[in-house]
């Protein structure tokens, strides 16, 4: 395997995060709490060195808040918000809420920088090669050209002044997977921090949002990356020494998948060609916001080496570890 890193921005805030850790002790009455439960169609678990009153606290505001984010973007829930905006957004354009708005901002800043490689709009693709319904044989070309018509974030309307979204004809529709989790794990950061706790990792599905401080007696929060792949999948024998008020977000072929007349198919689909992208390359992408570094791992998985030298120059604090199969 070829490994890629650029390790001095993390080794200057390594050191920065070691100081601290030593200069700041944890509080009377810290201690571990962990909490894992079911949410947004995977498992969060939250990790919070503190007091049993602040974590409890903050996993109660926590829970409430990934919830109601999974309210609006589940669309595999018909009553969501993105689910009544796909419906809707084709006849007449649709009011979102700020949070919705939010989200779709940002995905559309990522679609830009990305060069395309990022695009929500990607959800009719989605249910095609059927990552949301049942098939079993693979689509044909022609069948895939007509669906890939109907997708570029580009031909959709988004008027910032009035938060609505109007779709240039039925058939699109909008999927907020590659981007809602990160949102989600930078709400849950926020809230921690209200509460006063300073250590700790919020994991959602493999989004993974660090507090400032690492835990206590370390300097530095200790990040497995996984090998592409599904056989040999596993942790690299290679760690990350990551400071804290990070975020860390990875991309490959080894968690969703469908298989098609015995072949198989990962789920991140390259809005350029209309089909699953080859599982070459696992990414991991290192950023100081969680709805940041969830979809930079998407699109640097899709576009490899070029597109992350990209980001890396044009967005602060951002930072790539790509592994080629």
């Amino acid at each position: 395997m070829k490994r890629r890193a650029q390790w001095g921005i993390l080794l200057g805030l390594l050191l920065s995060a070691a100081a601290l850790g030593i200069a700041l002790q944890p509080g009377k009455g810290c201690r571990k709490h962990t909490l894992s439960f079911p949410v947004m169609g995977t498992v969060a678990t939250l990790t919070f060195y503190t007091d049993s009153e602040h974590f409890q606290k903050a996993a109660a505001e926590i829970q409430k808040s990934f919830a109601e984010i999974a309210r609006i973007a589940n669309r595999h829930d018909s009553t969501s918000e993105i689910s009544r905006l796909n419906r809707e957004a084709a006849r007449k354009p649709f009011q979102c809420s700020p949070a919705l708005w939010e989200i779709l901002t940002e995905a559309r800043l990522a679609h830009r920088l990305s060069e395309g490689a990022f695009d929500i709009s990607i959800a009719p693709l989605m249910i095609h090669w059927g990552f949301y319904r049942q098939r079993s044989n693979i689509p044909a070309a022609a069948e895939t050209a007509g669906i890939k018509a109907l997708t570029g974030l580009e031909k959709i309307t988004f008027d910032d002044r009035n938060r609505t979204v109007k779709f240039p004809r039925p058939g699109f529709a909008l999927d907020l997977g590659g981007i809602a989790k990160g949102y989600a794990i930078e709400r849950a950061y926020k809230k921690a921090l209200l509460q006063g706790i300073t250590r700790g990792v919020i994991d959602l599905g493999g989004n993974l949002r660090l507090l400032p401080l690492p835990p206590p007696g370390r300097r530095h929060y200790m990040i497995g990356i996984r090998r592409p792949g599904r056989k040999n999948g596993g942790v690299m024998p290679e760690i990350l020494h990551l400071p804290g008020n990070l975020a860390v977000s990875s991309s490959g072929d080894y968690e969703r998948f469908v298989t098609l007349e015995g072949k198989t198919f990962g789920h991140i689909i390259d809005p350029a060609t209309g089909i699953p992208a080859p599982g070459k390359r696992a990414v991991t992408a290192i950023s100081d916001r969680g709805i940041r570094s969830d979809w930079l791992s998407t699109a640097v998985y899709l576009r490899g080496k070029k597109l992350s030298e990209k980001l890396e120059k044009s967005l602060p604090n951002t930072r790539f570890v790509i592994i080629e199969r």
